[in-house]
């Protein structure tokens, strides 16, 4: 019989935002609460959750709601708050650094230690989601963080479509996957629905590392202003909980807020990781094309 080991519960928040930072923040600390009442021991909270998602349209004036990583309020307010409750919340946020800016995520230990830094590495652009006019690309890489209850790789949205950003974490040790996000409708195609795709990939990413990954989603439809009327996304929530082989241990709908909780033994997982053999029967040395765009072999 197996023993158990290092049990870790882990829970992926979603809500409704408003434009209203105050009220967003106070939000996020009413479900870390209810999610720590549940014994969650990691909490992820939604993409850039201080506010509506602003990429909807580019706007000058919206570069004003960046703040310099190293005193940003929501952050201490986090700290105080994982502290108080022994818990780990990866806290995302609009930064700005000199004349650069970065969709980024300050991961916040359980004794309100900020552990560092992640920003995001893949930057989309297209209609609703035109981040390339805010955010640099990242220069952090993939990054792996030691909490106290586990080690973590956090990623952000647009990462979540790429495997080689998951596998980069788990071959650094990540034992869990962790993906804020604001993403729904399309503006300029109101028949796409992507969310089963989306769904789809990251319980590939669990599956393909056999490792957990968690998701966290907002709801409801804003609506942003931009040089051209009125642009709109509902957010489709759906934020999920999966188990190392893709399964859905925990999900959300699409209308309502949610507190979703799911509990791992990261050693049984551990040993299955290695059983699988994929770590083991990996070949790096014919992976080279992976590190072109075109998949051409220059070298000829």
């Amino acid at each position: 019989m197996e023993k158990g080991g290092r049990e870790v519960v882990v829970s992926a928040l979603q809500f409704a935002c408003t434009d209203d930072v105050s009220t967003n923040v106070a939000t996020a600390e009413r479900l870390v609460r209810a999610a720590s009442e549940k014994g969650a021991n990691i909490i992820l909270i939604q993409e850039l959750f201080e506010g509506f998602y602003f990429c909807q349209a580019q706007r000058e004036d919206f570069f004003q709601r960046a703040k310099p990583y190293k005193g940003h309020p929501t952050i201490l307010r986090m700290q105080q708050l994982a502290k108080e409750l022994g818990v780990v919340i990866p806290v995302s946020f609009f930064e700005e650094a000199n004349n650069a800016h970065y969709n980024s995520i300050a991961i916040i230990d359980a004794d309100g230690k900020d552990l560092g830094l992640y920003r995001k590495s893949h930057i989309p652009d297209g209609p609703g989601y035109q981040e390339k006019f805010y955010f640099n690309p990242g220069d952090t890489g993939f990054k792996v963080f030691q909490t106290k209850f586990a080690r973590i790789g956090v990623a952000i949205c647009w990462d979540q479509w790429f495997p080689e950003a998951a596998r980069a974490m788990v071959l650094q040790g990540a034992e869990i996957l962790f993906y804020p996000t604001a993403i729904g409708s399309e503006p300029q195609d109101t028949g796409l629905d992507s969310c089963d795709h989306w769904k789809r990939v990251m319980q590939g990413h669990a599956g393909a590392n056999l490792v957990p990954l968690v998701v966290s989603n907002r709801i409801g439809r804003e609506i942003i202003v931009t040089e051209h009327g009125n642009s709109d996304i509902t957010f489709y929530g759906n934020s999920f909980i999966a188990g190392p082989t893709g399964e859905m241990v925990a999900a959300a709908d699409d209308k309502d807020e949610a507190v979703l909780v799911a509990k791992f033994d990261l050693d049984k997982l551990k040993s299955k990781r290695h059983g699988w053999g994929v770590f083991r029967d990996r070949r790096p040395d014919l992976y080279k094309v992976l590190l072109t765009l075109d998949g051409g072999n220059h070298a000829l």
